[in-house]
């Protein structure tokens, strides 16, 4: 027997055997294999549609995330300026009141130094008469016969009020 000159009764049960294989594989192995081939090739679409969903559901998720940061940043940038806005009205608020508060403050000491003013004016005027009064009666009393010594004796008083 030489492999190179095969006898027909081998080719005849080789090929017998090859097709009985053959049949057998088809009836209980190529439909399951087919079956589970289609099944993977199935699965693996399904996943790649489901991969594809996915990758569209995280790109809506990052708009709407990035809609959501922007709108959060528009809503910050609002409430900054509210802020702002409250905080300048309330510091000029408290510098009108305290321009307020100082400008009575001011009328007020205007209207006291006034008043002291007035108060030490009608002093003064009282002392100047009371001084002028003493002076003429001092006067009046010392009768002097000539013009010289009325005059010496007004600075002699001047001089003696001025001292006191």
């Amino acid at each position: 027997m030489d492999l190179l000159n095969p006898s027909i009764g081998i080719v005849f049960w080789t090929t017998i055997a090859f097709l009985i294989l053959l049949f057998l594989l088809r009836k209980f192995a190529w439909k399951p294999i087919l079956t589970a081939v289609n099944q993977r090739e199935q699965r693996i679409s399904e996943s790649l549609k489901a991969a594809e969903r996915a990758r569209e559901e995280m790109e809506k998720l990052t708009s709407e995330n990035e809609k959501l940061l922007q709108e959060a940043r528009e809503e910050r940038s609002k409430i900054l300026a509210e802020a702002k806005q409250i905080k300048d009205k309330m510091i000029n608020d408290a510098k009108d009141q305290a321009k307020e508060e100082a400008d009575k403050i001011a009328a007020a000491n205007r209207k006291e130094i006034e008043n002291q003013k007035n108060a030490a004016i009608a002093e003064l005027k009282d002392t100047a008469a009371n001084l002028s009064l003493e002076i003429a009666e001092k006067v009046i009393r010392k009768e002097l016969k000539e013009d010289k010594e009325q005059q010496a004796y007004v600075k002699e008083l001047l001089s003696d009020i001025k001292t006191n």
